[in-house]
């Protein structure tokens, strides 16, 4: 059994700490042979989560014990201090894990956490995208990929955490069992979330439009996607601030502006490639992405399959002969 050790610093968000029992949870149970132990372990000073959603007090069952005997230790975001040494006997754990031969994983903000450590000087890492220019000046040895949604390298892998450490679990869930284990277990979180991808959206846009007013923004979004959207024309067509517009995604999805794109941009590839035959290459064009590579890339992140891998898990299955074969 593999045991993930989840390090919760005050102010993580609550998806965050909750994912990863979510997907390993999901690939024990569809998969006999898949066995693992999620702990949640408190960091000294842990009080409550963060936003995007309201703050909970948790009481996590483990502190720091729990990461002496990990495979890997996740580190989520947080919104804490992110210059400066990380809580008492945090960096020594996470050395001491990964002396031993165990992995060590960020998401968004916990990038932070792991640098002062200094285990990733000399490494190429990554984080949340507005986060990537403090990363790179306080932590000037690490080689801060501005591109990477998940990078790896060595026993270290970080990632931006748009979809709260979905794409880390899934991409360590392929190390350890292949990626036909996490295809599988990616399209059993996330395929019911697209059986009905317009009325998904449409309670979306409801929520949003009643308290933030974004349902002509979010709208136009849906319609643009095959420009290469920037965050000050979203403001602009908010009438906002880009702080302010940034602010009510936030609020209401959990979400950057261009996470959102991002996210949608997706829904929109998956529902074509489920409904049409459009070739792979013609829809990354008309879902905004520059390359059909870039197309993939995000793909796989938040999949753990190809587009056409996805296509044909998804292919409707063909009408049964009404001639009843072709000696009918």
């Amino acid at each position: 059994m593999s045991v993930i050790a989840v390090l919760a610093l005050d102010g993580a968000p609550g998806h965050h700490l909750t994912t990863p029992g979510l997907v390993f949870g999901t690939a024990c149970r569809e998969h006999p042979g898949v066995s693992y132990e999620v702990r949640l372990c408190a960091a000294p000073g842990f009080r409550a989560t963060g936003g995007p959603g309201p703050a909970l007090a948790v009481r996590p069952p483990h502190g720091l014990e729990g990461l002496a005997d990990a495979d890997v230790v996740l580190i989520p975001g947080h919104t804490g201090p992110r210059a400066g040494r990380p809580p008492e006997g945090v960096a020594a754990a996470l050395r001491a894990a990964v002396g031993r031969g165990g992995r060590v994983a960020a998401v968004s903000t916990g990038t932070f956490t792991l640098a002062a450590t200094g285990l990733l000087d000399g490494r190429r890492a990554t984080t949340g995208w507005r986060h990537m220019a403090e990363l790179a000046a306080l932590h000037p040895r690490i080689d801060v990929d501005l591109v990477g949604t998940v990078v790896e390298d060595g026993p270290y892998c970080t990632a931006a955490g748009v979809f709260g450490g979905l794409d880390v679990c899934l991409r360590l869930l392929a190390r350890d069992h292949g990626r036909r284990i996490a295809g599988e277990t990616s399209r059993e979180l996330i395929t019911p979330l697209h059986v009905d991808a317009d009325s998904v959206q449409e309670t979306i846009d409801r929520e949003v439009a009643g308290s933030a007013g974004l349902e002509p923004t979010l709208r136009w979004i849906d319609a643009h996607l095959h420009l290469p959207l920037t965050l000050p024309e979203i403001a602009a067509h908010a009438r906002t601030s880009t702080s302010s517009v940034t602010r009510r995604f936030r609020d209401r999805t959990g979400l950057s502006p261009l996470q959102y794109v991002l996210r949608a941009r997706l829904h929109e590839a998956m529902r074509l490639l489920r409904e049409t035959d459009t070739p792979v290459e013609d829809i990354a064009g008309a879902t905004g992405f520059t390359s059909p590579a870039a197309l993939r890339h995000h793909f796989r992140a938040l999949t753990g399959t190809t587009p056409r891998d996805y296509r044909r898990a998804h292919k409707p299955a063909a009408p049964p002969d009404p001639g009843g074969g072709p000696h009918g």
